[in-house]
C-alpha cells in the first residue's frame, strides 16, 4: 500500500505546474497542509504528540496557549524510558494512535528524541535518554504503535538540539563523529527500524546551515545513506529559506509562511538556479502524507477508560525506585500514613509547552488514597509551589508528621523549572522543599519521598528520607500508580535513563551550557552522560540503569559468540519481578573514546525464585565507530569486553572477545580526549577534533535576520530597545506566577527571519529585511522598505492565489 501510494505521489506531483507543487511546500494554517482539491490533493491535519494528542480548537495555537480537545495525557518520553521497555512504548503509541483517529489526526508530531546532553535543558521531559541506543529503541516502539493505526509519526527534532535558550538562533558545532554516534544514532535506529513516514527538522543551525535545510543531514545522511523517503516538516517556524530547503531535502514549512517562498521557488526554477525535479521531489512527499490521511472520514469513538488503565500500566512500569532503607517499602496494610506536599495535591504530571496534554481525567494522590488500605491522618501543604519560604506552611507540616507512622512527602521540580522555552538554572530542588523535608526529619525520620520531575537533580537531601519514589512526570493515571507500588500491589521495575550526578559542576558541560552566543559549541566530544562519569571514574549520585525493586536479581553463566550474549537471570527472592539486565561493551581502546558504552538491554519477567535465560543479541551498532579518515562506520579490531550488569556501574558478569576490524590510532593533536577530561579542552584542541576553524562569534552592534528579538536590547534603535526592555519585563512578571509565559518565551527566543514563516503571509522576507534595518537604526531606510513591502506582498500573495485558482502554469 505505502509503495503504491509513494507511485501515485510522484505521477500526481509530476503533473503539476511549478506554482502549483512549490505550493504544497508551505501550510495553510497553523496545523493543515495545503490542499489542491482539483489536483486530488488532499490537507492532511497535525498535531502535537509526545505523549499524547494535543488538538487544539478553534483557530488554535502551536504553544498550547488556547484550550485543547480532552486526550488521555500519558507519562512523557523521559518518564516512559525508565521503563526499558520498547514494547510498552509500543503499547502507549498504539493507544494514542487511535485517539489521534479520533480526533481528526493524521501526523502526531512526535516522539522527541534529542539526547540529553545536559540536565539544564528545559525540554528534557520530551526526550528519551542520554544514550542514543536506548532512546532509538524506545522512541522506535513508539512509533511503530503510532503507524500500526493508520497515523503517521513524526520523530523530532532532528538534530543536534540540545537547548531551550535562544533555540531558533543557535548553531550547533560538533565534531562528524559525535554527530553520527551521539547525536544520529538514535534517529538512525528509528528511521531503520520503524520506518516513520514524517520527520520534523530542528530550529537549530548545525554547523553553519540551518537543519531544514542542511544537506548534509537531510540529503547525504537521511535520504541516501539512511534510506528515508518521508515528509521532513520544519519546527514550527523553523524554516528558512524555501528555495534552499527544497534543494536540499525539506519537504513543507510549517505553520503558516504565506506564498512569498512559494514565489521565490517559481523564480528559482525559472532562472535555473533551483531544479524543477527537485520542487516535484519534495512535493510528491508532501503528498504521499496527504494521499494516506484520514481525517476526512469517518472518525472512531475515543474510548477513555482503557487508555486511562494504560496509562496508569505506563506509570508504573517506569517509575524508579532510588531508596529503601531497612526495606520501608512497600508499606504494609494499614500502616498510619501522613501525605506531606503540595503536589499531593496538584500533581506536577505533564511539563509545560506544546506537549500539554488537556487530560481525560486528572487523578490526584488525596482523591484516590480511599482506595488503598492506609490510615490517613491527613494532609499538610508543606511549601509554597513557587518556592517562596513560608514557616506556617512548614510548621503545619511537621504537626502532621508527629501523628504518622510514616510521612509520603510529595516533591519534585516545578512548573517553571521545565518547560519549552527556557533551559534550567541549576539542578537542585526548590529550596522550600528541603527545608520542609530537613523540619520533617527532625520529628519523623521514616519519610518516602514520591519525586515528580522530568530530568535528573540533585540529591543531597536523600539521607532525610528512608525511600525515594521517582514517578518522573507520570501523566494523568499517576496518583494511583504510586500509590499502588507504595503499597506493594506493583513491584517497581523502572531504572534510570540519565546519569545523576552528585552536583552539576560534576557534568562535563557545566562551563559552557547553555550557549548565550550565537554557537554552542559541543567540546565534550563524545563524553556525554555516563560516557563521561565511567571514563574519568567522577563519582555520581545514582548511575545510569540504577534501579531498585522489591525483588533480587542474580546473573551467571555467561556465554559470548558472534551472535550476541546469552546469561541467566534469577529471581533470588520470595517476591515477583522484573529486571532489565544491560549489556555494556569495552573496545580495544585503539581509538579513544568512552569506557563503556549500553549496546542492548532486555527487560524480563522471572516468577519468585525462579530463573529465565536470557539472549541480547549483537547488531550493526554494537562494535561500529565512525571513521572520521574513511568517512564511513568502521569496527575497530582486537579484544573487547563484553559485560552484563544491574546498571553501568554495577557489571557483575563479563567476557572478552576478539574481533577482526581496523586498527585505528588517536591524533596527537587532540590526545587529551582520550581520558575523557574534556571540561578543560581548550579551543586549540577542540578545533582539531573539529576539523575547522572555530566560528566566530559576530562583532558590533548590527543586527541580522538570524538574531533573536531578544537582541534588540542591543539594537541600534531607541524603540527597538524599549521592545525589548517591555519583553523582558513581561516575562520576569510572568515568571514571579511561577508558570511559564509560553508566548514571551517564544518571542523572545524567535529570530527576525520567523516573523516571515508565523504571520499568516502577512509579512514577507522583504519586509523582514526592512524590520531589520529599522531596528539598527536606518529608520527611513527601513520604513520605506517595510510598508512598500506590505503593500507588495499583499498584491502579489493575491496574484498567486488567483493563479492556483485557475491553475495558471506559473506564477
Amino acid at each position: 500500500m505505502t509503495s503504491q501510494r509513494t507511485d501515485n505521489a510522484r505521477e500526481i506531483a509530476q503533473s503539476l505546474s511549478v506554482l502549483e507543487a512549490a505550493s504544497l511546500l508551505a501550510g495553510r494554517n497553523e496545523w493543515e497542509s495545503r490542499a489542491l482539491p482539483e489536483r486530488g490533493i488532499p490537507s492532511f491535519i497535525m498535531s502535537d504528540g509526545p505523549h499524547g494528542v494535543r488538538r487544539q480548537t478553534g483557530s488554535g495555537d502551536h504553544l498550547g496557549l488556547g484550550e485543547s480537545e480532552k486526550a488521555t495525557c500519558f507519562p512523557t518520553a523521559a518518564t516512559v524510558a525508565n521503563s526499558w521497555d520498547p514494547q510498552l512504548a509500543q503499547d502507549m503509541g498504539a493507544a494514542i494512535g487511535q485517539e489521534a483517529r479520533a480526533l481528526g489526526v493524521d501526523v502526531l508530531l512526535g516522539p522527541g528524541i534529542n539526547i540529553k546532553r545536559s540536565p539544564l535543558c528545559g525540554r528534557n521531559f520530551e526526550y528519551y535518554s542520554e544514550d542514543p541506543l536506548q532512546a532509538g529503541r524506545m522512541a522506535a516502539g513508539f512509533v511503530r504503535g503510532i503507524q500500526s493505526q493508520g497515523v503517521s509519526a513524526c520523530p523530532k527534532h532532528f538534530a543536534v538540539n540540545s537547548q531551550e535558550l535562544r533555540r531558533m538562533a543557535s548553531d550547533s558545532v560538533v565534531d562528524e563523529r559525535t554527530m553520527r554516534e551521539i547525536y544520529l544514532t538514535a534517529f538512525e535506529i528509528v528511521v531503520r527500524e520503524a520506518h516513520p513516514q514524517t520527520l520534523m527538522s530542528s530550529y537549530n543551525l548545525v554547523n553553519g546551515t540551518y537543519a531544514h535545510e542542511n544537506a548534509h543531514l537531510l540529503l547525504d545522511i537521511l535520504r541516501q545513506e539512511w534510506g528515508f523517503d518521508g515528509m521532513v516538516v520544519s519546527d514550527w517556524g523553523g524554516s528558512n529559506r524555501l528555495v534552499e530547503a527544497a534543494r536540499n531535502g525539506g519537504s513543507l514549512e510549517m505553520p503558516v509562511p504565506g506564498l512569498d517562498g512559494v514565489r521565490a521557488v517559481c523564480r528559482a526554477v525559472k532562472d535555473g538556479s533551483l531544479p524543477k525535479e527537485k520542487v516535484y521531489d519534495r512535493a510528491a512527499e508532501v503528498i504521499r502524507i496527504a494521499l494516506g490521511a484520514q481525517s476526512h472520514g469517518e472518525r472512531p469513538a475515543l474510548d477513555a477508560d482503557p487508555h486511562h488503565a494504560l496509562a496508569r500500566r505506563v506509570s508504573e512500569e517506569s517509575s524508579v525506585l532510588m531508596r529503601n532503607e531497612d526495606q520501608i517499602l512497600p508499606l504494609a496494610a494499614g500502616t498510619t500514613v501522613a501525605f506531606i506536599g503540595d503536589m499531593a495535591k496538584t500533581p506536577r504530571y505533564q511539563g509545560s509547552g506544546s506537549s500539554q496534554v488537556n487530560p481525560t481525567r486528572l487523578e490526584t494522590t488525596l482523591d484516590v488514597a480511599k482506595d488503598f488500605d492506609l490510615d490517613v491522618v491527613g494532609y499538610a501543604q508543606g511549601y509554597d509551589r513557587q518556592g517562596a519560604l513560608n514557616a506556617s506552611l512548614i510548621s503545619e507540616a511537621v504537626a502532621l508528621a508527629k501523628r504518622a507512622d510514616v510521612v509520603i512527602a510529595y516533591i519534585g521540580l516545578d512548573e517553571l523549572s521545565e518547560s519549552e522555552g527556557l533551559d534550567r538554572e541549576h539542578m537542585r530542588l526548590p529550596q522550600a522543599q528541603i527545608d520542609m523535608l530537613e523540619a520533617v526529619h527532625a520529628v519523623n525520620p521514616r519519610i518516602v519521598a514520591v519525586v515528580s520531575a522530568g530530568s535528573s537533580f540533585e540529591t543531597a537531601w536523600a539521607s532525610k528520607t528512608q525511600a525515594i519514589l521517582h514517578t518522573s512526570l507520570s501523566g494523568q493515571a499517576g496518583a494511583s500508580a504510586a500509590l499502588r507500588i507504595l503499597t506493594g500491589a506493583v513491584n517497581p521495575s523502572g531504572r534510570l535513563s540519565e546519569t545523576y550526578p552528585v552536583r552539576y559542576e560534576d557534568n562535563p558541560t557545566s562551563r559552557w551550557y547553555p550557549a548565550t552566543q550565537r554557537h554552542s559549541l559541543y567540546r565534550e566530544g563524545l563524553y556525554v552522560g555516563y560516557r563521561y562519569f565511567t571514563s574519568t571514574h567522577t563519582p555520581v549520585a545514582f548511575p545510569f540503569g540504577f534501579g531498585l525493586s522489591y525483588s533480587t536479581f542474580q546473573y551467571s553463566q555467561l556465554t559470548v559468540d558472534e551472535d550476541g550474549a546469552r546469561f541467566t537471570v534469577t529471581n533470588t527472592s520470595t517476591v515477583d519481578g522484573s529486571d532489565v539486565p544491560q549489556l555494556y561493551v569495552r573496545s580495544p581502546k585503539t581509538l579513544w573514546g568512552p569506557a563503556v558504552e549500553l549496546k542492548g538491554f532486555s527487560k524480563v519477567h522471572v516468577p519468585a525464585g525462579q530463573s529465565v535465560e536470557v539472549t541480547i543479541p549483537f547488531d550493526s551498532y554494537t562494535f561500529r565507530h565512525f571513521s572520521i579518515d574513511k568517512e564511513e562506520w568502521a569496527e575497530e579490531g582486537g579484544e573487547w569486553q563484553i559485560g552484563i550488569g544491574h546498571n553501568v556501574n554495577d557489571i557483575v558478569l563479563t567476557q572478552s572477545m576478539t574481533r577482526e576490524g581496523v586498527t585505528s590510532f588517536t591524533s596527537s593533536a587532540y590526545a587529551r580526549y582520550i581520558d575523557g577530561r574534556v571540561e578543560d579542552i581548550t579551543d586549540v584542541e577542540f578545533e582539531a577534533l573539529l576539523g575547522l576553524p572555530l566560528p566566530q562569534e559576530p562583532r558590533g552592534g548590527v543586527l541580522t535576520t538570524g538574531d533573536p528579538l531578544s537582541e534588540m536590547s542591543r539594537a541600534k534603535s531607541r524603540l527597538a530597545r524599549a521592545v525589548a526592555s517591555v519583553l523582558a519585563k513581561k516575562k520576569a512578571k510572568a515568571d514571579a506566577t511561577g508558570k511559564p509565559d509560553l508566548g514571551i518565551l517564544f518571542v523572545t527566543n524567535m529570530p527576525f527571519r520567523a516573523l516571515e514563516k508565523m504571520s499568516m503571509g502577512n509579512v514577507s522576507a522583504e519586509m523582514v529585511d526592512g524590520i531589520v534595518e529599522l531596528v539598527n537604526g536606518h529608520t527611513w531606510t527601513g520604513l520605506k522598505q517595510t510598508v512598500g513591502g506590505f503593500f507588495r506582498n499583499r498584491r502579489a500573495n493575491r496574484q498567486v492565489e488567483q493563479s492556483l485558482k485557475n491553475h495558471a502554469p506559473t506564477e
